[in-house]
């Protein structure tokens, strides 16, 4: 099993996208705050094979998610059908808020579905208890104009990083 950063332009291609010409504006969001150095990419592989991913942004508009000093936001965190229930998850969230932590850090926040109870009690358990507000707009899911889209409630969840 290998954790390691991956470049904006592995993220195109696991997103189906052969250039940014051809991308949605979403891809194109997250590939250019990868570049920028705003937001990075962790995958997880086995025997060469990405099974999981989770992005990291570090300044979003909306502070409560990221505010470039002391909270990040987390999103995007996804583990293959077939690999979950092996840890292989809590691995990569650990390692990334090990990165946090590096970088000095103090905060980390997460979305999640309102309605996903199983993802609600894994957040929960990786440390994300406290609720900081419910949300109805995905600051990392744009429209052609880079502006937030409007969703379903979701829950931003937040904990310290130690």
């Amino acid at each position: 099993m290998v954790i390691r950063q991956a470049t904006s332009g592995e993220m195109l291609s696991l997103w189906e996208y052969n250039s940014y010409e051809e991308a949605s504006p979403t891809a194109c969001f997250f590939a250019e705050n990868i570049d920028s150095g705003n937001a990075v990419f962790w995958t997880i592989e086995e025997e060469g094979e990405l099974i999981g991913e989770l992005y990291v942004f570090f300044n979003l508009e909306d502070k409560d998610f990221a505010d470039g000093k002391t909270t990040a936001y987390l999103c995007a965190f996804r583990i293959k059908k077939e690999y979950r229930g092996k840890g292989l998850g809590s691995r990569l969230m650990e390692h990334v808020l090990a990165d946090l932590r590096e970088r000095g850090l103090s905060m980390a926040t997460i979305g999640v579905d309102s309605t996903e109870e199983k993802n609600i009690r894994l957040y929960h358990r990786l440390g994300f208890t406290e609720k900081v507000k419910d949300c109805f707009e995905d600051p990392c899911d744009v429209d052609e104009n880079m502006r937030p889209k409007a969703c379903e409630c979701y829950l931003l969840l937040k904990k310290e990083v130690e």
